[in-house]
């Protein structure tokens, strides 16, 4: 009897997962349908029908107007590229450090600065916003990349997520270390970084996701384009008297492409970070 319900699981659960997956595609699917579709009107028509998932006369003029220098998106999109760069790097550098400094750092109460941290990634990000905007007024720092990089470059959540990778480093291979004559940062950055290597990549795909779909935040900083990221590009489309379904359909396609890229280009290490939850002793 056992022996039957197991091999009905081992039908079932490539079913269930194929299904899942079917389901997260299709609307993925359907954006980039709806953007080879010329018209904004037989989009909204196929909306709620199976026409939906299909295009009988696909065109790309809806890409060629949004790439047109009167749209100007591709200066948004070189924007949203810096903005993403500069927030993944200064995540896995300042996250990192200061997980390393507060598991292996020599100095009191570190334990309590840990929980303290932990307690900050339950504060709404929308509960602290308009003091960090009064705080970018006082430093003059609208209007700049810096000011949509530097606030998320200190998470809470991924410092305890690199803390937890961290952990699984066994103690062996850092004495070891120390009898080679290698100082605390050398340690940090010979041992600690090429070992926990799932633990980078992890924070990189979910912090670049959360930095290229970030939206509330630049629109309350920033004042021209030249700053400004796609994601508000996209509200351009949204006029007060219509919606033109078929370029913004266009532009997330294109939105959708950079963050694609990068998770299949790392699904690899993101799996391993998933499955073993840190470094193997």
């Amino acid at each position: 009897m056992v022996k039957n319900k197991s091999k009905i699981l081992e039908y079932v659960r490539p079913v269930i997962m194929l299904i899942i997956g079917i389901i997260m595609i299709c609307p993925l699917y359907m954006v980039f349908v709806a953007s080879l579709k010329d018209n904004r009107y037989t989009i909204m028509a196929d909306f709620g029908s199976i026409k939906s998932f299909f295009v009988t006369a696909p065109s790309f003029n809806n890409y060629i107007e949004v790439l047109s220098k009167e749209s100007n998106t591709v200066q948004y999109f070189i924007n949203s590229l810096i903005i993403l760069a500069g927030t993944v790097i200064g995540t896995v550098s300042v996250s990192s450090a200061c997980a390393y400094a507060i598991l292996k750092g020599k100095f009191k109460y570190r334990k309590m600065l840990l929980t303290g941290i932990i307690a900050l990634y339950i504060i709404p990000y929308e509960a602290i916003m308009l003091p960090m905007l009064y705080e970018a007024v006082k430093l003059n720092m609208l209007d700049t990349y810096m000011i949509q990089i530097l606030p998320f470059v200190a998470h809470p959540l991924y410092i305890y997520l690199f803390y937890s990778f961290f952990q699984e480093v066994p103690d062996s291979v850092v004495e070891a270390a120390k009898i080679d004559g290698l100082g605390f940062f050398k340690i940090y950055f010979k041992m600690f970084l090429p070992l926990t290597k799932p633990a980078f990549v992890t924070v990189m795909i979910l912090q670049g996701m959360e930095a290229w779909n970030q939206y509330l935040w630049p629109l309350l900083v920033t004042q021209t384009e030249r700053v400004r990221p796609v994601t508000v590009k996209i509200a351009s489309f949204f006029s007060s008297g219509d919606i033109y379904w078929d370029r913004l359909f266009a532009i997330s396609a294109l939105m959708m492409l950079p963050v694609l890229a990068i998770y299949i280009f790392f699904q690899k290490y993101f799996i391993a970070s998933i499955s073993n939850s840190g470094v193997k002793g």
